[in-house]
């Protein structure tokens, strides 16, 4: 028999989800709400004057090419992101599942990368790819390969992939080994016995259980890769070079804190917030039918 927790007035679970209601209100409402009147303006970088200009703003953006060229390195910023991430993070979830000398060692070293904030491991991979003291840079020199970021837009967003990867796989790790341990040994048991070798069992066993967390896991690194990797991006290229890297999220704070134009950096804002909103719709929408729970 299920038991509910019941309240007998209203002020009590009211007083007691004020808290939360406050914060997002604070925090989230009033930031967004001011993004959406903003957009609505061009005022003057120092604040005195505002004239207002309807949907100026967006219509100028949506014909602006360097804007459509940000949407165009999100979608494969993003896409790389995921990809590397989370396949790199299932990889070693299979290995540390199966691991039984030294596993808690294994998966503490795992962890770990997840504890480095994003500007500072777009520092630590700066210093390994320096084009001049750059560690992995000289290795790359060795074996003939002229290694240089800031000249190479293709060299430029493989780095900040990277960086941004690296980061993430560790809080994936955690997802998919907690997942792997949640299937059934008697599942995979009996798949071996029947004589389906590991990659079978994989496959059809294992990767169809797991797709409530890989759903979950989609979800939280395409938004990741839209907002928290700022960090890396700054510390690392700054957009560069020739905006190669300039994903929307930096553009924002480019045009807005850089060029003081700030109706066009809130119109990118909610522009932002809408893409975001409407990939995850889409995500829930017809990507969860294909989830087995």
């Amino acid at each position: 028999m299920e038991k509910r927790v019941t309240f007998r007035g209203i002020w009590l679970p009211i007083l007691l989800v004020l808290p939360q209601i406050v914060i997002t209100a604070v925090f989230f409402f009033y930031p967004a709400g001011k993004a959406i009147w903003q957009s609505l303006f061009i005022p003057d970088p120092f604040g005195l004057s505002m004239q207002y200009v309807g949907l100026g703003n967006f219509e100028y953006l949506l014909t602006d090419p360097y804007y459509r060229g940000a949407f165009a390195t999100t979608a494969i910023f993003s896409g790389l992101v995921t990809l590397v991430s989370m396949g790199c993070a299932l990889f070693l979830a299979v290995l540390a599942d199966r691991l039984i000398k030294g596993s808690g060692t294994y998966r503490t070293l795992l962890i770990w990368p997840y504890a480095v904030a994003p500007a500072v491991a777009g520092v630590l991979w700066l210093f390994m790819f320096n084009t001049r003291v750059g560690v992995v840079t000289w290795y790359l020199g060795q074996l003939g390969y002229d290694w240089n970021h800031v000249l190479n837009p293709h060299e430029a967003m493989g780095l900040v992939v990277i960086a941004s990867s690296w980061g993430r796989v560790s809080y994936n790790f955690l997802f998919f080994l907690a997942g792997l341990q949640a299937i059934p040994r008697s599942v995979v048991e009996a798949a071996a016995i029947d004589g389906a070798r590991f990659w079978t069992r994989f496959r059809t066993i294992v990767f169809p259980l797991l797709s409530p967390t890989t759903f979950f896991l989609l979800v939280v690194n395409i938004v990741y890769a839209f907002f928290e990797t700022f960090g890396v991006i700054h510390t690392i290229t700054s957009g560069g070079p020739q905006q190669a890297t300039t994903i929307l999220v930096y553009k924002v704070y480019s045009d807005g804190f850089v060029g003081q134009d700030l109706g066009s950096s809130a119109a990118q804002s909610v522009i932002l917030l809408i893409l975001v909103s409407i990939l995850t719709v889409i995500q829930f929408r017809y990507i969860e039918r294909r989830v087995h729970y």
